[in-house]
């Protein structure tokens, strides 16, 4: 019987090859497009997942009260960790990290520069990534100790196992000896480095790591089996008082844990807790994704409920014979889940033909985990909610039939009825309605992404070189300049502690004639050197640049417009202040330019003066000249810091790579909605050929009494296009409140014009519009002649 049942529906399928392919087509781009962003979300939801013990891991933040306003984040005291072990006895083991640093390997006639950072000697206990030679307690334990990934292993020593116990040269300057190797991190991976320092080395670089009043590196800590999360925070609360000395009337700090398994998705806070995150991103395509399915499986029912008179017949006669309802409604199903199997035939192939494109719009490595069962539930529970949900109601309605009265004619089938006809009415308007949506969220997403790279950031960043200060050039940068700005094609050189497009450097020790004594305000500091404002192209609205012509300038400052507004200066220029107790003068006030993501508004800034190379060196050049400038700069470059690679970044990049989560999202929404609309249209089509078929002679009797092509195709259309615009009226708050939700994440933000639905609607209805004129037309210009002889 069952194969009686398959013969019948692969017969159907043939006898019907449009409307079969149209569904068909429909459903594989459905699963196609859900199957796809499954994976994005997949590997998405493992970064911080993938270790041992990764629900006991947790980053220690720090949520910081100061003048007012809360922010929060994950700079923490260099000496917490070992306090936290020593306090907390539900603290297994802890580690700091430092930040991200490049530095040359050198050994023998090698060199590169690879990224990586000072770390706890906890560390691999916490993280339990593979380590292919040493062990995790003396990984990092002692002084002059380095732990190498595989790759780094690989390049100087050829195998994991013969890097152990070897020397690698930094910066050419020290020498640092392999204590273990580590696998390869994977890019689920919460960080990402290429090798790890040991901790001790880089307290004795930065002292100030061991006072409780500065925060820069990050904590990890993981808890003992048994212990209680909520425990911990309640004694990390307040555990900085009496630790830092900053602590007054208007200034603390409370400390909190954050799981490692939340940390990526969960990144932003606003007002100091959390807000989202790429969380958001995730949800967004997840609803997307959903979308694409739905408007698929739609497509499938409205084409299955159109087409079920033509089977009413049959299955009178098959009721007549004795078949029973349960059989007919598995009849049914079983066809729709034969078209829907090979729809999902047509779908893996179509993942993998286009999964290497996608990865490369992504930036990642996905790939079909055949191997995983969780896919292949994944795959089954896919086939049989589509499968189901799309054969079901033809199913149901198909198997009620009288048997004697479709014999003789008597009963509309629901494919022609009022109750189907106004159900599929409505699928179409749920149909159009996602689609609105998805057409408004993706001109929204554009319009914010134009915003940022458009953005008058109070600086130049165009033509803005970024260079590292390492190896030879701190005691040559003088040089170094005065020889770049003889080169043509370079316009002006400064350098600058932090790079433009983030500075998350902030403190609480500024100081003026007035402030309360009591009270700790925030402001975000940098050093720059001379020339600053000249090559950053930021306005000076009073007062001078950092000068060599005034030697006081070591203590003086900069400061913008929000610092002065903060401090309560009206005129700062020549007022005093004082940083780090190190008093100085305001010589000149900046406009107010971003230093940070737009997701933050522009906080108080001060520069101080740092004349020599300390941190990036800026330079600009003049405009059409950048590949000359680079191809003199890198000279240059080789000749003072010959033993170092030269290697560089403009400033427009970095900006852009801030913002690579939002671009790519954008990306993926413009792609998957543009997807939705064409496989909305492709059941629309298949609708609209079967409504102008039903209505053949109807047609061919309306042109023998005279009607136009024109009166025709209006006739036919004009039912579909009222269902459009009930589609646009719907989904025009409901895509107003979405998208004015997820604005609200930025700082500064597009506002959203009534010309954005408008626009959306009108595509819509131009969609549909073209969609359906092709079948309406086709039909129009049929000869009435040949629809009638039949009568």
């Amino acid at each position: 019987m069952i194969r009686n049942y398959f013969k019948i529906a692969w017969r159907n399928f043939l006898r019907n090859k449009a409307f079969s392919a149209i569904n068909v087509l429909g459903l594989a781009f459905g699963m196609a497009a859900s199957l796809l962003i499954f994976l994005w979300i997949s590997d998405e939801w493992s970064i911080g997942r993938g270790y041992q013990n990764a629900s006991r891991i947790y980053r220690v933040m720090e949520r910081e009260f100061t003048d007012g306003k809360v922010v929060a984040d994950d700079d923490t005291p260099g000496i917490l960790a070992d306090e936290l072990k020593r306090q907390f006895p539900e603290v297994l083991y802890a580690a700091g990290l430092s930040w991200q640093e490049g530095h040359l390997l050198s050994l023998n006639e090698k060199s590169e520069r690879f990224n990586g950072c000072f770390a706890g000697s906890d560390w691999f206990h916490i993280y339990s990534v593979p380590l292919l030679a040493g062990t995790p307690k003396t990984a990092l334990s002692a002084p002059g100790s380095l732990s190498i990934s595989r790759k780094v292993a690989e390049h100087y020593f050829g195998t994991p196992a013969a890097a152990l116990g070897k020397s690698i040269q930094f910066d050419n300057s020290k020498n640092y000896q392999v204590t273990a190797v580590f696998e390869n991190l994977p890019a689920s991976s919460s960080d990402q480095y290429d090798f790890l320092l040991s901790w001790d080395q880089f307290i004795a670089r930065e002292p100030w790591l061991k006072e409780w009043t500065n925060a820069g590196p990050k904590t990890r800590l993981m808890l003992r089996e048994e212990s209680d999360r909520s425990v911990v925070d309640a004694g990390l609360k307040w555990f900085l008082k009496g630790r830092n000395t900053d602590f007054g009337k208007t200034f603390h700090i409370n400390l909190f844990l954050q799981p490692e398994t939340e940390a990526y998705l969960y990144s932003n806070f606003k007002d100091g807790y959390l807000h989202g995150g790429r969380i958001d991103h995730v949800r967004l395509l997840a609803v997307v994704a959903g979308f694409l399915l739905l408007i698929a499986v739609i497509n499938f029912m409205n084409l299955a409920t159109a087409r079920a008179g033509r089977r009413a017949r049959e299955v009178g006669v098959r009721k007549v014979v004795g078949a029973g309802r349960p059989s007919l409604i598995g009849q049914f199903m079983g066809e729709a889940m034969l078209l829907t199997c090979l729809a999902m035939l047509l779908a893996i192939l179509t993942i993998i033909l286009v999964l290497p494109s996608f990865n490369q719009l992504t930036d990642k490595a996905l790939v079909l985990p055949f191997k995983q069962s969780y896919f292949w539930a994944i795959l089954v529970v896919m086939l049989l909610f589509t499968g189901i949900l799309a054969g079901s109601y033809p199913a149901l309605f198909l198997s009620a039939l009288n048997p004697l009265k479709t014999l003789k004619g008597m009963l509309a089938v629901p494919g022609s009825s009022s109750g189907a006809h106004l159900f599929r009415r409505g699928l179409v308007v749920f149909q159009f309605v996602m689609s609105m949506l998805l057409i408004v969220s993706t001109t929204i997403v554009y319009q914010q992404l134009e915003f940022i790279r458009n953005k008058n950031l109070g600086y130049n960043r165009e033509n803005l070189i970024i260079l590292a200060s390492d190896g030879e050039l701190p005691k040559n940068y003088q040089t170094f300049k005065q020889e770049l700005l003889k080169t043509t094609g370079i316009q002006s050189v400064t350098n600058m502690y932090t790079n433009p497009v983030g500075n998350g450097n902030t403190t609480e020790g500024i100081k003026w004639p007035g402030k309360d004594p009591q009270a700790a305000i925030s402001f975000n500091n940098t050093a720059a050197g001379y020339d600053f404002a000249e090559t950053m192209k930021v306005k000076l609205i009073d007062g001078r640049d950092f000068s060599p012509e005034f030697a006081s300038d070591s203590s003086n400052y900069l400061i913008n417009q929000a610092a002065a507004k903060r401090i309560g200066y009206k005129n700062p220029v020549g007022q005093p202040l004082t940083m780090w107790d190190r008093p100085g003068k305001i010589v000149g006030l900046l406009q107010d330019f971003h230093f940070n993501s737009l997701h933050e508004p522009i906080r108080p800034l001060i520069i101080r003066l740092a004349p020599g190379p300390y941190g990036n060196i800026l330079i600009r050049t003049e405009p059409g000249q950048t590949a000359q400038a680079l191809a003199s700069l890198e000279r240059l470059y080789k000749k003072i810091n010959p033993n170092f690679p030269f290697k560089y970044s403009f400033v427009d990049s970095d900006y852009e790579y801030v913002y690579r989560s939002e671009n790519i999202v954008g990306k993926l929404s413009t792609i998957f909605s543009g997807l939705a609309i064409f496989i909305a249209c492709l059941g629309l089509f298949g609708l609209a050929a079967f409504t102008a078929e039903q209505r053949i002679k109807e047609i061919g009797v309306r042109k023998v009494l005279g009607a136009s092509v024109a009166s025709i195709v209006a006739l036919l259309s004009g039912d579909f296009l009222k269902l459009v615009c009930a589609a646009i009226l719907i989904a025009t708050p409901v895509s107003w409140f979405v998208m004015n939700e997820w604005l609200t994440t930025y700082a500064y933000k597009i506002e959203i014009g009534w010309w954005v639905f408008a626009l959306a609607g009108m595509l819509s209805l131009g969609i549909a519009l073209f969609t359906i004129s092709f079948q309406s037309i086709k039909a129009a210009l049929m000869d009435p002649v040949k629809s009638l002889k039949s009568e």
